[in-house]
C-alpha cells in the first residue's frame, strides 16, 4: 500500500464522522420527519414576599398605601398603566417631570396598593426629588382637587 492511499483509507472515517445527521445518507421527507415534541410549559409561580418593602420618605404620605383609584383622583388619569402579574405600574406626567407610581399587594388576592414612587424630569430623564415632582403634578393645569385630610 503506499502512502497516499494508506492516508485516503485514514481520512474515510473523519468524512464519515461530518457526513450530517441525516442517518447515513437516508433522504428525509414531510412523511419521513420525526413529530416534534410537545412538551407542557407551566406558567411560572408567582409567590408574593412575606410583606412588601413600602418607601417612606416625607412628601409621600398621601400616595403611598393608595389604590390605583385614589392615585386617579389625585393626579388625574394615568398615562401608563401597565399590569405585570400582580403588580402594576402607574405612570403620571406634566411639563417638569413624569411620576412612576409601583402598587404591589400586601397579600393574596388583595389590591395593589402604591408601595414605590420612581421621579424623573421629562426633558432629559435625570432624576428629581419624588416628593417636589408630586407636588408639581397636583399644582399643573388640568390636575383634580384633592380633597383636604383634615376636613
Amino acid at each position: 500500500m503506499t502512502y497516499r492511499s494508506a492516508i485516503a483509507l485514514m481520512l474515510i472515517p473523519c468524512l464519515a464522522a461530518c457526513g450530517g445527521g441525516s442517518g447515513g445518507g437516508a433522504v428525509q421527507t414531510a412523511a419521513t420527519k420525526p413529530a416534534p415534541v410537545k412538551t407542557a410549559v407551566r406558567p411560572p409561580q408567582h409567590t408574593l414576599p412575606a410583606k412588601p418593602r413600602i418607601q417612606t420618605i416625607p412628601g409621600l404620605e398621601g400616595l403611598i398605601g393608595a389604590t390605583g383609584a385614589d392615585l386617579a383622583r389625585q393626579l388625574g388619569q394615568p398615562r401608563l398603566d401597565v399590569i405585570e402579574g400582580d403588580a402594576r405600574k402607574l405612570q403620571f406626567a406634566g411639563t417638569a417631570c413624569v411620576l412612576d407610581v409601583y402598587l404591589y399587594p400586601s397579600a393574596a388576592g388583595r389590591e395593589p396598593t402604591a408601595t414605590y414612587v420612581d421621579a424623573r424630569r421629562a426633558s432629559d430623564g435625570q432624576d428629581v426629588d419624588r416628593a417636589a415632582c408630586v407636588g408639581a403634578l397636583l399644582r399643573r393645569p388640568g390636575a383634580p382637587a384633592v380633597p383636604d385630610k383634615q376636613g
